[in-house]
């Protein structure tokens, strides 16, 4: 999945980890995403955060879709952040599954958080092919 997320790759994500229900992705923010107020389009955030989301909840090898999400932003990225969007499973029954993802900018002295993400997915019945 990810080797073919183009959309991920176009905006400079990059996989720092994957496991069982879990993910973290990267990605710096460049002049291209800031906005009319000088700061990181929340667009660009919630993508971030998507893409960490859909790979922990891909991360069992079943085929898996969000089927929707919410996103709470707590501080402003800002031009040359580095920003880290960690993903965790926290329930799954039948082929429903709840995510949590925290978005974060990475400070010399500790992360900042950034956002709060809940992604809902939803299971297709198919495993993915490898």
């Amino acid at each position: 999945m990810w080797a073919g997320d183009a959309a991920s790759r176009s905006l400079g994500i990059e996989l720092v980890r994957v496991g069982p229900g879990s993910s973290q992705v990267s990605m710096v923010v460049r002049p291209d995403m800031i906005n009319g107020w000088d700061v990181c389009h929340g667009g660009f955030l919630a993508s971030l955060a998507d893409s960490a989301f859909a790979l922990a909840c891909n991360s069992h090898g079943e085929v898996t879709v969000a089927a929707g999400f919410d996103i709470v932003f707590l501080e402003s990225a800002r031009l040359g952040d580095t920003l880290v969007a960690t993903a965790s499973e926290r329930s799954t029954h039948g082929r429903n599954g709840i995510y949590d993802v925290t978005v974060s900018r990475t400070l010399g002295e500790g992360p900042s958080m950034i956002a709060e993400f809940r992604g809902r997915s939803r299971a297709l019945n198919r495993q993915i092919a490898r």
